[in-house]
């Protein structure tokens, strides 16, 4: 059995999941990496309750 390792993914920034705007700000700031570059992309960290910025990340 092969397993694969984990994708390295560096978090950018963090935005609370109980903001008024839900993920907008958390969207917009990972649009203006991408405008500049950079692979980034939202996902939801549920043991924390917040929406993470990752670069590096790949689709899973």
């Amino acid at each position: 059995m092969t397993t694969a390792a984990p994708a390295q993914r560096t978090v950018l920034e963090r935005f609370p999941a109980g903001h008024p705007r839900g993920s907008w700000p958390a969207d917009e700031y990972a649009a203006a990496q991408r405008a500049q570059g950079i692979d980034a992309r939202v996902v939801m960290d549920l043991v924390s309750d917040e929406f993470l910025v990752v670069a590096g990340a790949s689709s899973q």
